[in-house]
C-alpha cells in the first residue's frame, strides 16, 4: 500500500477514529494532522496516534500520500481550494462529509479531479470530538466511496482497500445518489428529531412534566438530536436541494397520516403503521452509525435491599462487564424495571441465560 505518510485537516470523532484505527492496524504508517485547536494536536500526539506535537501548516500536509478532509462540509470546501498549491504528485484528497455534490464540484472547479476521492464513512456517535473518537468506531459501517470521472482506477482501489482494513464495509456510488440517499436515511431523520425535541420542549409545562417522563420511545428517536449543531448547519446548507425535497415528501406523508385520522378511517391507520413495522422489521441492523446497536436487556427487580447488587454480582462472577445500568421510571415502551446495557451480543447472551437461571423474569429488546 503506498499510502505510507497519511495527513488529517481536522481531528475529530471521525477523523480521530480514522487516525486511531490506523495506527492500531498500521502501527508503521506516519499520521500527521492539524486542527482547529492545538489540545487537539497535543491529545492526539501524547497517545501516540498522530506524528507531529505541534500544529502543521498546510504544505506540510500536503506532502501525505493521502490526505483525509474531516471537518464540517463546508469548511472541507474552503480547505480543498487551499491545499491545492501544496499537493505533492500523486498525492489523493479525500473527505469524510456526509455531503458529497458540493465538495464534488468543488474539485471540478479547482482542477482537482484527478486526485480526488470522495468519502463517507457512516458512522458516527451524539458525542463529538477527539476525545471521543474510538479506534473500532468504523467496524461494520458503510463507507461510501465517491470516486469522480478521472479518479485514478488504482488509487480508488487502494483507497477501497484501506476501508476495507478499517474494518468499514466500502460501497461506491455516485455523488448524485449517495445525496439523495442520505438525505432520506440520516438527514431527515436528525431533522425530524430536532424537530420532535424542539416541540416537546415548547409544550412542556412549568413542572417540566413531559421531561421528566420522556419514556425510551421517545429517547430512542430524539438521542441524534444530541449532535453537533454547526455540523447539521453545514449540512443542511450543503445538501439543501435534495433535503427539502425529501422534506416536501416527508410533509406529504404526514398530510396523508393526518387525513386519515381526522377521518377515522382505522383500516387505512392501520395499513399505515403495519407496512412502516414490516419493511422495519426487514431491515438488517448491522452497521454502525448514530443509532448503533444496543445490546441491552430488561429484567423484573424485587423490591428489596440489594437487589440491583445480586444482579451485578451473578454477572461479574461469571466475567459479564455491565456498560450501563438504570432504574426505568416510565415502563410504557419497555418490559422490566431494571435496564442493563452489555458490550455485546455474546455478553448479552449469557447474562440472559444466567438470570434466567436465577429465576429473574428477563426481556430482550
Amino acid at each position: 500500500m503506498s499510502f505510507d505518510k497519511i495527513g488529517f485537516i481536522g481531528l475529530g470523532l471521525i477523523g480521530g477514529s480514522i487516525a486511531k484505527t490506523l495506527k492500531r492496524i498500521y502501527p508503521e504508517k506516519r499520521l500527521y494532522a492539524t486542527s482547529r485547536h492545538l489540545s487537539t494536536v497535543t491529545e492526539a500526539y501524547d497517545d501516540h496516534t498522530i506524528e507531529n506535537s505541534t500544529q502543521l501548516s498546510l504544505a506540510e500536509i500536503g506532502s501525505c500520500d493521502l490526505i483525509f478532509l474531516c471537518t464540517p462540509v463546508q469548511q472541507n470546501l474552503q480547505y480543498l481550494k487551499e491545499i491545492k498549491p501544496y499537493l505533492k504528485e500523486g498525492a489523493i484528497l479525500t473527505d469524510v462529509g456526509s455531503v458529497k455534490s458540493d465538495i464534488h464540484a468543488a474539485a471540478a472547479k479547482e482542477g482537482l479531479t484527478h486526485c480526488f476521492i470522495g468519502g463517507h464513512p457512516m458512522t458516527g456517535s451524539e458525542k463529538t470530538g477527539y476525545a471521543n473518537a474510538t479506534a473500532y468506531l468504523l467496524e461494520n459501517a458503510y463507507y461510501i466511496i465517491t470516486p469522480t470521472e478521472k479518479s485514478p482506477a488504482d488509487k480508488v482501489t487502494e483507497l477501497t482497500e484501506l476501508v476495507r482494513a478499517l474494518g468499514a464495509i466500502p460501497l461506491v456510488l455516485d455523488a448524485q445518489a449517495h445525496d439523495h440517499a442520505t438525505a432520506t436515511i440520516s438527514h431527515l431523520p436528525h431533522i425530524v428529531a430536532a424537530s420532535l425535541v424542539n416541540l416537546v420542549a415548547q409544550q412542556d409545562d412549568e413542572q417540566e412534566t413531559m421531561k421528566t417522563i420522556a419514556a425510551g420511545g421517545f429517547r430512542d428517536i430524539t438521542r441524534i438530536a444530541s449532535s453537533s449543531a454547526v455540523m447539521w448547519e453545514s449540512i443542511c446548507l450543503s445538501n439543501r436541494a435534495q433535503i427539502l425535497e425529501i422534506m416536501d415528501r416527508f410533509g406529504d406523508q404526514l398530510a396523508n397520516i393526518r387525513a386519515e385520522i381526522a377521518n377515522a378511517d382505522g383500516s387505512s391507520i392501520n395499513g399505515f403503521f403495519q407496512s412502516a413495522k414490516d419493511y422495519r422489521d426487514s431491515l438488517t441492523i448491522s452497521s454502525s452509525g448514530p443509532l448503533k446497536k444496543v445490546f441491552e436487556l430488561y429484567c423484573d427487580l424485587i423490591d428489596e435491599a440489594g437487589g440491583i447488587a445480586t444482579i451485578a454480582t451473578i454477572l461479574a462472577s461469571n466475567n459479564i462487564s455491565i456498560k450501563n445500568i438504570g432504574i426505568i421510571h416510565n415502563r410504557e415502551f419497555e418490559d422490566g424495571v431494571l435496564r442493563l446495557e452489555l458490550y455485546d451480543g455474546d455478553s448479552l447472551k449469557k447474562s440472559v441465560d444466567l438470570l434466567r437461571k436465577y429465576h429473574y423474569t428477563v426481556y430482550e429488546r
